[in-house]
């Protein structure tokens, strides 16, 4: 008898601040999180209200940061807007050997180091509907000063520009129809032939 070990997917979720890929992601796992976990990533920035330690992110010094570089803790890594951001390699293979699907959420640069270490995974670009919405989104927050969010815009746009190199494109004009879209990827992902 043939046995086949199920495996689960690794998907890179990547959006420019304020397209709302954290909001997409929650709802995602709010829909199984049997099967999908949620990789939390590392970084230098300070938190935000609201956030919490482990949860969020794991929050480091640069120092630190920058130690556990050297020791080769993290899968990927990259400097945007001026922090540090990686994914630590702990638990991701253990996960996905259990046949559960690993989101990373992760900015274009570190999309773009996974890609060259495990090219099969599911990229996905979450897309605002406009670069004035993402403005008002940034302005909403009530988490940035003026001249943060002119730095996010122009790294944003950059990002945009991004696109081709994802497997998926999604725009979050409505937050419902987003998770709906991305929930379609992942099921039609699970029924590829060479999955």
């Amino acid at each position: 008898m043939i046995k086949s070990k199920k495996t689960g997917q690794l998907i890179v979720i990547s959006a420019p601040s304020g397209a709302g890929k954290g909001t997409i992601i929650n709802e995602l796992l709010k829909r199984d999180n049997k099967t999908r976990w949620l990789s939390v990533s590392a970084t230098s920035r300070l938190p935000r209200p609201g956030e919490k330690e482990g949860v969020t992110y794991y929050y480091l010094t640069k120092e630190d940061f920058e130690k556990k570089i050297e020791e080769g803790y993290f899968i990927e890594y990259t400097n945007y807007a001026g922090n540090y951001y990686g994914t630590p390699k702990n638990y991701i293979r253990e996960k996905l050997d259990q046949g559960i699907d690993v989101i990373l959420e992760i900015e274009i640069e570190g999309a773009a180091n996974i890609k060259k270490i495990v090219p099969e995974a599911l990229f996905i670009f979450i897309m605002p509907p406009s670069l004035k919405e993402l403005v008002r989104r940034l302005k909403t927050r009530g988490t940035e000063t003026n001249e943060k969010i002119l730095k996010r815009f122009n790294t944003a746009y950059k990002e945009v520009n991004e696109v081709t190199k994802y497997n998926y494109v999604v725009v979050n004009d409505r937050l419902d129809d987003a998770v709906e879209k991305v929930e379609s990827i992942l099921k039609a992902e699970k029924c590829r032939v060479d999955r």
